[in-house]
């Protein structure tokens, strides 16, 4: 599956991002790299600013990681934008970061399609407000032919409801008779996730210094390598992917099984 989704690998966007790559395996790079942007209103916070300022600058430190990742050879990023959860935050929270969404999805889009990339999404529409569903429309629409790095957003998303969305599509098609339940098996399942058409991520990074993964790609990340840090998103850097990617090639991939001598 992987495979045919890039068969026309192409390193879209240029070179603009220095960092130090001393070191790199370039030929064990992460194909998919998940993150948490954690700490954003944090961040904002310990600078005496308001909470919103952080998710603003942290969609800034989105686009720089893209063109990072880019560079590097990554082929899909999936980034945590609005969890399920996330709509128990104060109102005029909740409120600035569609309007950001909004935003963000209107004023990037010609960038995105200039420098390949393709833009997708995973999570619920439901509850979403129409504007931000339109722009999300508008940026596959624009860049479903591009065939550079993916940059996978999860909105309105959670792992678990993921799941039962899963299991609830199954069941109908057994109800309806399009499936039996003697041929419902993993790769089933994944084509009835969120993230249909992309591989597993390689790694996950997590930011803001907690150890959990909040709920996010559940089914995904069973053999994911994770790597966390004590910085808030809107301060992760070029170069703090580039280590968290050196500790991912240090790592043994096991899958459940042993490292052939």
């Amino acid at each position: 599956m992987f495979n045919t989704l890039f068969l026309k690998p192409v390193r879209s966007m240029p070179a603009k991002v220095s960092m130090n790559v001393d070191g790199l395996d370039m030929d064990n790079i992460p194909q998919h790299v998940a993150i948490i942007m954690d700490g954003n209103g944090r961040w904002a916070k310990a600078r005496g600013k308001i909470r919103t300022q952080g998710h603003k600058v942290g969609a800034e430190t989105l686009k720089t990681i893209v063109r990072a990742a880019d560079t590097l050879g990554i082929k899909a990023i999936t980034a945590y934008a609005f969890s399920t959860e996330n709509w128990k935050r104060p109102v005029t929270e909740v409120h600035f970061i569609m309007e950001l969404l909004s935003r963000y999805l209107t004023s990037e889009i010609e960038e995105f399609k200039e420098n390949n990339v393709q833009v997708r999404f995973m999570g619920s529409r439901e509850g979403l407000p129409d504007i931000v569903t339109e722009k999300m429309d508008h940026a596959i629409e624009e860049t479903k032919n591009d065939t550079g790095i993916i940059l996978n957003l999860a909105i309105n998303y959670g792992g678990q409801a993921e799941i039962l969305h899963a299991v609830k599509s199954i069941a109908q098609q057994v109800a309806d008779g399009t499936l039996k339940v003697e041929d419902i098996d993993a790769p089933v399942f994944e084509n009835n996730l969120y993230s249909k058409g992309l591989p597993a991520p390689d790694l996950l990074i997590r930011t803001g210094g907690d150890l959990r993964v909040s709920n996010f790609l559940l089914w995904q990340i069973a053999y994911s390598e994770i790597w966390t840090t004590q910085v808030f998103w809107p301060d992760f850097t070029p170069d703090m992917l580039v280590e968290a990617i050196k500790m991912y090639q240090k790592r043994e991939r096991r899958f459940g099984g042993l490292v052939q001598k």
